[in-house]
Formats: C-alpha cells, structure tokens, sequence
C-alpha cells in the first residue's frame, strides 16, 4: 500500500507537515518526548525505527498472523490485519519511501472503548486496549472510531488450522479484532510476535517494553532520540512511536 508524504495541517495558526496514512489519517510530529503514563503500574508501548524497516521484510505480518491465528480470506475487503506495513511516498521524490508497520496503538484515551455501547473494548491494567469477544455484537462503532484504521470485522466463521496456536481462541463471525500486543506473550514475560521475530530477523525495528520505567530501553530512547506519533493532536496518548520518518 502507498500513501502519499505531502500533506500540510493548520493546527491553531502554527503549520505542520503530515503524512496522509488515509482519509482522515494523517501523521504530524510530536513536539516533545512522552511522559509516562499516569499511575504506578506498567505501561506497554511500541517504538519503531522506520529507518531499519524495509518494504521487503514482512517478518512482522507473518509472525502476528501465525501467533494470534489471524486468517485470510482472500478477499482485500474483508481480510483480517493486526498489523499492514503501509509505504510513506513523497511525491517530490526529494525523500526516500519509507514502510511503515501500521497496529493498534493502544491509546491512553481510546475512542474505540469510550464509543463501545456493551464496553467489549476495555483498557486493561497495564494500559492493553483489549476486547472481549463475548460482549461484542459486532456493531463497528469502534473501528469507525478509530483513527487508525487498526479494528477489522470477522465476517466469515474461520476453522483453526492444524498449526493453530492453542494459546489464541479462533475467533467467531460477527465481532471486531485487533492487535493485542501479544497479551498472552506479554503475561508470560515475552515479546509480542512481531517485535520477536523482527530481531530475528536481524532488522532490530521494533522496541517494546514499560515506559512507566524511566530505565527500560523504551524509556531511555524515547528520552533521547526524536520520535513521532500518529495523530498526537487528537489527544488519545497513542503508545506506538515512530522514528526516521
């Protein structure tokens, strides 16, 4: 998927340069590193160097897909992505395509749970936008919501393949899913899929850890490198940052 780089926003009289992910979808820097989230506890979150991730490696796609059981229909409209790498293009050609993995981003304020009329979306403890597949009726009022484009609806009733990963419940027709983190992964002390097999894959794009610890890897390069979010003028407190775009 290619998306065009040029896009300018008026934000409140100051001007910032975006890029157009999709309708209604741009991304525009953050003017400062994050703060940690409120409360004592964990905080997940995502820091990914677009400048190590490449159009060619789809190692993310496939590990979360093999993981968390997440099918393909065959079908581009009704097809399940957890995680899509999208191509930032500049039409100038003046910078050079940049793949970008675009998930959930696990607001702090997420509009998918507060526009949720059975709360099925919920915010887990340690900050994990969660679902539970059980209140869910399948209304899309939380993928219309979000502005990530990162929910997708289960049309089709899916039959786990003989690979299946017990860990993962097959999912029914008729509800929403999306990226968990890995929350499974997570509880055991492990990786998401995605940022495992990344630095299997020897790319090292993808960092994950607590940024309510001021000495996690996360925290001490969010700290001191520049990053940016999607849609930070939103005031969701998105947790998947980017760098090298």
């Amino acid at each position: 998927m290619t998306m065009d780089r040029r896009s300018v926003l008026g934000l409140g009289g100051a001007i910032a340069a975006g890029v157009a992910l999709a309708p209604g979808l741009h991304l525009i820097a953050a003017p400062a590193a994050p703060t940690p989230a409120s409360g004592t506890g964990k905080r997940w979150a995502m820091l990914i160097d677009t400048t190590r991730c490449t159009s060619d490696c789809t190692a993310c796609t496939k590990a979360c897909r093999a993981e968390n059981n997440v099918p393909l229909f065959g079908d581009p409209q009704r097809d399940i992505h957890w995680i899509r790498k999208v191509e930032l293009k500049d039409q100038s050609l003046r910078k050079p395509t940049v793949s970008l993995p675009v998930l959930c981003n696990h607001c702090e304020n997420p509009p998918c749970v507060h526009v949720c009329p059975t709360e099925a979306s919920f915010v887990r403890h340690d900050g994990l936008v969660l679902i539970d597949k059980h209140r869910c009726i399948g209304c899309r009022y939380c993928i219309i919501a979000c502005p990530y484009k990162a929910r997708s609806l289960v049309f089709h009733k899916t039959r786990p393949p003989k690979d299946a990963n017990p860990n993962v419940p097959i999912r029914a027709a008729g509800v929403v899913e999306k990226c968990t983190f890995c929350a499974h992964r997570i509880d055991e002390g492990k990786l998401p899929a995605c940022v495992e097999a990344c630095a299997k894959a020897d790319k090292g794009a993808m960092i994950f850890g607590d940024i309510n610890d001021p000495n996690s890897e996360i925290s001490q390069r969010l700290l001191k490198e520049k990053s940016q979010t999607i849609r930070p003028d939103l005031g969701l407190k998105p947790h998947v940052h980017y760098q090298g775009i």
